[in-house]
């Protein structure tokens, strides 16, 4: 069976940020931290093909080393930026002005980002339902909270206010799925 992919999509988002936020010349540091063939691979990256899940992992590492300081929590705010990118753009058709009605369609949206696995959505009150990823055969910190971040301002863009999100379970801490509880103050 093939390593698990993810969609070029979510890598080209991680190099724009580092872009926007922080310059070119911290462009290039990130990729100096990686493989020459990584970095190359990097630089030549298709939104809309698909790129081992490895090299994802290995480019959050170099951003989180060169611009958060070694803290992982930076991932949120890259979350958060690429949902800007993407609900803003070829995606936008999926933000709702009902954030329950965005979350029901995570099984869709996840399966455009990753190609192994899959995520459920249970509402469990008027304002509060838990996203659960089931399968995923990798699995980092950094990803978990870039999906935090993607989604409270998913949320957010669907006009709920006072989102919070907490990762109940983690498989990148052990635990047999990343279980999110999600929920805000109003719509």
């Amino acid at each position: 069976m093939a390593a698990p992919r993810l969609k070029g999509s979510v890598l080209r988002t991680r190099l724009a940020f580092v872009e926007q936020h922080a310059g070119k010349e911290a462009l290039e540091r990130v990729l100096a931290r990686l493989p020459a063939h990584q970095a190359e691979s990097l630089r030549s990256i298709l939104s809309a093909n698909w790129y081992p899940f490895e090299l994802g992992t290995q480019l959050d590492r170099a951003v989180v080393d060169e611009l958060g300081g070694g803290r992982p929590e930076f991932f949120l705010r890259l979350g958060a930026e690429s949902a800007d990118r993407n609900l803003g753009g070829v995606h936008k058709v999926f933000i709702k002005s009902d954030p329950h009605r965005f979350l029901a369609q995570a099984p869709t949206i996840y399966s455009l980002y990753y190609d192994r696995g899959n995520r459920t959505y249970e509402r469990t009150a008027e304002r509060e339902g838990v996203l659960t990823t089931h399968e995923a055969e990798t699995f980092s910190t950094a990803d978990c909270l870039t999906v935090v971040g993607w989604h409270v301002r998913a949320l957010e863009l669907c006009g709920a206010q006072g989102v919070r999100i907490v990762e109940e379970e983690c498989r990148a801490q052990g635990g047999p799925v990343c279980r999110y509880r999600v929920s805000w103050k109003s719509p």
